[in-house]
């Protein structure tokens, strides 16, 4: 994938170097010497400014829970029970409640991943198998879903589908003046 880019920055950010102190004359986030009188020329070690982010990264042993399906229709009726487990038959869909944080309602087909992946939010990746034979026993295990969480992402989360929600919280002002 390609990292979140955050644009030309200076040594300080881009590099963690220490700042000088506060009375350094023309700046403090700056490199205090880039190098001896010889060799003349600064060497690739030292810090300098420039491009942060946005720059192509690869990741090994990535773990893949699911391969699922998005939204679809069967026999002219919407199916969106794609979060359903063996032990979880609640008919929900792979988006949380209010959707996911700056992306919003998953209607394609998914890929679950163990961990997190480089990059923004709607940002395209590239998986491929691995070149290397996976022996360890970890990588090797049979993955079992039992229960998806979907409930909201933002707040505290309580609630696993709008019904659950709208049973607990009984009938709002809303619900009663769309009923009238």
């Amino acid at each position: 994938g390609v990292t979140k880019g955050h644009g030309f920055e200076g040594v300080t950010k881009r590099w963690g170097t220490k700042k000088l102190p506060r009375k350094t004359h023309k700046g403090l986030r700056k490199v205090a010497c880039i190098g001896a009188w010889h060799p003349a020329r600064v060497c690739f070690t030292v810090p300098r400014a420039g491009q942060t982010g946005y720059h192509h990264r690869t990741e090994m042993n990535k773990k893949i829970y699911r391969v699922g399906k998005g939204i679809h229709t069967v026999d002219g009726v919407v199916k969106k029970n794609n979060a359903g487990t063996n032990f979880d038959i609640t008919e929900k869909s792979i988006t949380p409640m209010g959707g996911f944080p700056h992306y919003g309602i998953v209607n394609q087909d998914y890929v679950m991943i163990k961990g997190s992946i480089p990059g923004v939010v709607k940002r395209v990746i590239t998986l491929r198998k691995s070149l290397l034979r996976q022996t360890s026993r970890n990588a090797r295990e049979d993955i079992k879903l039992t229960w998806i969480d979907t409930s909201s992402t933002m707040g505290h989360g309580r609630f696993q589908t709008k019904e659950e929600k709208d049973k607990f919280m009984g009938p709002t002002k809303k619900s009663m003046a769309a009923s009238e």
